[in-house]
C-alpha cells in the first residue's frame, strides 16, 4: 500500500509542476518585456532591471515609459526598500 501511495504523491507531484509551469513563465516574459522599456534608459541597467524585476513580480505591472508615472501602479509606487527609499525604479 505505501508504494502505491508514494507513486501516486509524485505522479501528481509531476502533473502539477508540468501544469503550473507555463504560468509562471507566462508572468515572467511579461515582467521581462516591461522592465526592458523601463530601464531602457537607465545609468546602472543590470540593477534597473534586478529590481524592476523583483517589483513586478510582485505587483503584476510595471509603470509605462522609462520614469514617473508610478500613479499607474500603486504597489509598484509604494514599495520601500530597508532605508525608507523607493525600491522599484
Amino acid at each position: 500500500m505505501k508504494p502505491f501511495v508514494s507513486t501516486f504523491m509524485l505522479i501528481t507531484l509531476i502533473l502539477l509542476s508540468y501544469y503550473l509551469l507555463p504560468i509562471t513563465m507566462a508572468g515572467s516574459s511579461f515582467c521581462d518585456s516591461k522592465c526592458t522599456v523601463r530601464c531602457s534608459k537607465a545609468g546602472v541597467h543590470d540593477r534597473c532591471l534586478k529590481y524592476c524585476g523583483i517589483c513586478c513580480e510582485e505587483c503584476q505591472c510595471v509603470p509605462s515609459g522609462t520614469y514617473g508615472h508610478k500613479d499607474e501602479c500603486p504597489c509598484y509606487r509604494d514599495k520601500k526598500n530597508s532605508k525608507g527609499e523607493p525600491k522599484c525604479p
